[in-house]
């Protein structure tokens, strides 16, 4: 018997209930792996809450590092004790240990530990995409950056300046900002106090920007279309404030042929060939020590509900982690 986190019914974070249950041995192509340690993630809320609709009862958490603890037939690519790490559905990793789809299974190097194996998968495949595949950034350019003190925010102002890449962020209050700072972005725009689109075009002559990289949603999106310059492209990948709301189309029109994407990692990363593309982009950029890992904060597995608390209410910088 292992120890699980599940949801009967979506709602608050009191609606997780640490529960046990048998994991079994793998099938075909199947890996039983016990974790070492567990990412958390804004997605997570998603499918805690119901936003994102599971079928109940349902596992929460995408991502952690394990060790590889049994292989079922057909699987070749990890094998019993290998340290690995996934970012992947379905929901389930707030738990002791459990069967995966052993394909969907990432080596871990020597050059990164289990923590930040853990909780750079999601967040850390998030940045890949999104600069290189989703709006491929150049050396030179200036970018907008929302929510720059989260745990993608502060991987993302590390990549970036390591692409020579100019990364203007958003972060609410001068802590936040300081933190941001401090990670690779250039300026930091304290939303609380500053109008970011009116200090946005001040840093950039009037100009703006030819892409917006966007977590909020509801609270930032108008202003982010107003940042960018003609042809530029707006990247709704998160809804921490809300889902953006159903507009005229047209508004893209008037500001400039504007493009507009709501991407997902999922998406991006459906084939092994994308995942061992981007987890390989990870963990060389983590491994080279060009982008390293914050984890400010670690809860136990069975603290979750006080983990989803505290992360809705801002109260996390950086990465969290459970600990089974």
């Amino acid at each position: 018997m292992v120890k699980v986190i599940r949801v009967h019914k979506p709602g608050g974070p009191e609606a997780m209930v640490l529960e046990e249950v048998e994991v079994g041995e793998p099938g075909p192509g199947e890996a039983r792996i016990r974790h070492t340690v567990i990412g958390l993630n804004y997605i997570d809320v998603y499918h805690r809450s119901g936003l994102y609709p599971l079928p109940a009862p349902y596992g929460v958490g995408m991502e952690g590092a394990a060790i590889v603890e049994a292989v079922g037939d057909g699987v070749t690519n990890v094998a019993v004790g290998d340290r690995v790490a996934y970012a992947d559905p379905p929901p389930g990793a707030y738990c002791e240990a459990r069967l995966f789809k052993a394909s969907r299974l990432v080596k871990v190097p020597d050059s990164v530990d289990d923590e930040s194996a853990a909780a750079m998968m999601l967040k850390g495949m998030t940045v890949e995409y999104l600069v290189h595949r989703t709006f491929e950034v150049q050396a030179g350019m200036t970018v907008l950056f929302h929510a720059a003190a989260g745990g993608v925010g502060l991987i993302a102002g590390q990549w970036l300046k390591a692409l020579g890449v100019r990364a203007i962020g958003t972060a609410g209050g001068p802590e936040k900002c300081a933190l941001a700072k401090a990670h690779g972005f250039a300026e930091v725009i304290d939303y609380d106090n500053e109008d970011f689109e009116a200090r946005l075009k001040e840093m950039t002559d009037g100009k703006g920007v030819p892409v917006v990289y966007d977590s909020v949603g509801a609270a930032t999106w108008e202003k982010s279309l107003n940042c960018l310059q003609p042809r530029g492209m707006y990247v709704n990948f998160g809804n921490a404030s809300g889902p953006v709301p159903a507009f005229d189309p047209g508004k893209l029109a008037a500001g400039g042929s504007l493009y507009m994407t709501r991407p997902s990692l999922m998406a991006y990363n459906a084939s092994d060939d994308e995942l061992a593309l981007s987890a390989g982009r990870l963990m060389d950029m983590v491994g080279s020590g060009k982008v390293k890992i914050e984890v400010n904060q670690r809860y136990a597995l069975a603290d979750a509900v006080q983990a989803h608390t505290d992360l809705e209410a801002r109260k996390t910088t950086g990465s969290t982690v459970l600990l089974p």
